[in-house]
């Protein structure tokens, strides 16, 4: 056995330490959460753990020890001087505001249904199956909505469908729609409310999810003008769509060249295919930083596993790179692919016959 550098393991178990005190810090926000802990400090008025205990209807003991923990976190702030803890606007924003950018709750539900569905993943490494999103624990459905849709709040209608050749104008004007892969729903819903004039359809292979975005279409007031059916990436309804949208979805699915050759179908003859994707450079080197690991470890985990278990298997992941994701649309038969614009966690490409 190589003798170990002792700084570099003296260093790497620091770095553990770390990781360790995130994963555990991660339950607790999901159980304060869960709770209703965070919104119950969002104002930012200090309180002792029993006032918040007596404002939420919990037993005081427990949540003494859960400040104390998100406190040595720093995902709660404590006043030593009156012994009382609060949450900073900053804080509230990533913990207890739900139509904040920021808000981060959502990818600690996510989370969980990776630590759930481990033993079902360790399987699949085992017999190469795959596992679908449909064979997941619940909570990854709703985390996914609440993980992504703060990002689609920030940027969709803002800077992502403007930066689609004449796209917001067809919207302003009515055009037709189709958001495939579009799970609860939260992009269809924004869209619907910004273009009042076009009208919408969301599909989707996972019924509870269908069902799940049709209650919030009709709580958000657009359901007249959005339908919601299951149908899968290479089947649903082709009637001649303005634009086709798929959002962080077409990795996880296991024929994305035979998903864009129905997308083409489906598209009216100046119609355009939006992809959104996860942020991934095309060499892995330069993908090996923080939001890299998020990715890669739910590409493992869920998105990978997800493509595996359908047919042809071509298994992008979730850092595909534009490369690749250029070669689908490519062999889907399209001639233009561009790349309209990115943010720190997506990119944007517009793609045509």
């Amino acid at each position: 056995m190589r003798e170990p550098d002792m700084q570099k393991l003296d260093a790497l178990v620091g770095r553990l330490i770390g990781d360790v005190g995130a994963a555990v810090s991660g339950v607790l926000v999901t159980l304060g959460d869960h709770l209703g802990l965070f919104k119950a400090m969002a104002d930012g008025t200090p309180m002792t753990p029993a006032e918040l205990a007596d404002k939420v209807g919990v037993k005081e003991r427990y949540v003494r020890e859960w400040l104390s923990a998100q406190a040595a976190a720093d995902y709660v702030s404590y006043d030593d001087k009156t012994e009382r803890f609060y949450l900073t606007p900053e804080q509230a924003m990533v913990f207890a505001e739900e139509s904040s950018p920021a808000f981060f709750n959502g990818a600690f539900d996510v989370v969980q249904s990776m630590w759930l569905d481990e033993p079902k993943i360790a399987n699949a490494f085992k017999t190469g199956s795959g596992f679908g999103w449909h064979e997941h624990s619940a909570c990854l459905f709703r985390g996914t909505e609440r993980f992504f849709r703060p990002g689609y709040n920030s940027h969709l209608i803002t800077e992502w469908i403007p930066a689609l050749n004449g796209m917001h104008e067809k919207l302003q004007a009515g055009a037709a729609v189709a958001d495939v892969g579009c799970g609860h729903g939260a992009s269809t819903i924004l869209m619907a409310q910004a273009y009042p004039n076009s009208t919408f359809f969301g599909f989707d292979y996972h019924l509870p999810s269908i069902e799940r975005a049709r209650a919030a279409a009709k709580q958000a007031g657009v359901d007249t003008r959005i339908t919601f059916e299951q149908a899968s990436a290479k089947d649903f309804p082709a009637v001649g769509y303005d634009l086709v949208a798929m959002f962080d979805c077409l990795h996880d699915m296991g024929d994305p060249v035979g998903a864009g050759k129905h997308v083409k179908e489906s598209l009216a003859d100046d119609g355009t295919w939006m992809i959104v994707e996860p942020f991934a450079h095309d060499c892995l080197k330069d993908n090996l930083n923080p939001v890299g690991r998020v990715f890669y470890g739910a590409s493992t985990m869920i998105c990978t596993p997800a493509s595996l278990s359908q047919e042809v298997g071509l298994g992008l992941g979730a850092q595909a790179g534009e490369l690749k994701l250029r070669k689908v649309a490519m062999d889907a038969g399209y001639s233009h692919f561009r790349k309209a614009t990115e943010t720190p966690f997506n990119m944007v490409f517009e793609v045509r016959a």
